[in-house]
């Protein structure tokens, strides 16, 4: 599971316009539209050509819970382009993005100074540039742990640092024992 690139996902998608399909049927043809043809769709979803050929002509009306999971996903990464580009351009250059995060968040420090570790329960506005750098991570299709290092680093400069008027001797930031992730554009 990608719970980062997952959340940047769920903050994206709340710019949506108009909500999905709700229907199996409604998806799937949608699906179809989008790929131009039921084989490509039947390869994505894992199911026969003629399958989905019944669902778009609502022969079948109710998927099985895991293909109506995987269908929902699907349709949920391709729903408006125009306005999912829109929404992280903005983010990016102007808006930035809030991390709303509950986990364990320690640093490397010199000696004589804390370092200690614990969990934490923070929600912190990051500026455009740390929202284009994840954006632009997650578009590259890097891992969850690259995604979880750039976070990591964002935190550092804007919570423990507060932006380089304090704790300038800090080294690294370690983001581990992930309880809850949100992000909000």
């Amino acid at each position: 599971m990608s719970m980062f690139g997952d959340s940047l996902d769920k903050a994206v998608q709340k710019a949506f316009t108009r909500p999905i399909p709700k229907s199996a049927g409604a998806q799937m043809r949608y699906l179809v539209r989008q790929f131009k043809g039921t084989k490509a769709v039947a390869q994505l979803l894992r199911v026969s050509q003629r399958t989905v050929e019944r669902y778009v002509k609502d022969q079948i009306r109710k998927p099985r819970p895991d293909l109506a999971a995987r269908l929902e996903r699907e349709v949920k990464a391709r729903w408006q382009p125009r306005i999912r580009e829109k929404a992280k351009q903005n983010a990016a250059a102007t808006g930035g993005i809030v991390i709303d995060t509950r986990a364990r968040l320690g640093y490397t420090a010199p000696i004589g100074t804390t370092d200690q570790d614990r969990i934490r329960h923070l929600t912190v506005a990051l500026p455009p540039h740390h929202a284009a750098r994840l954006f632009d991570a997650q578009a590259r299709g890097v891992g969850d742990e690259d995604l979880r290092k750039i976070a990591a680093e964002a935190l550092k400069e804007v919570y423990f640092q507060d932006d380089g008027r304090r704790a300038g001797s800090l080294e690294e930031v370690r983001f581990t024992d992930l309880q809850h992730l949100d992000f909000d554009l």
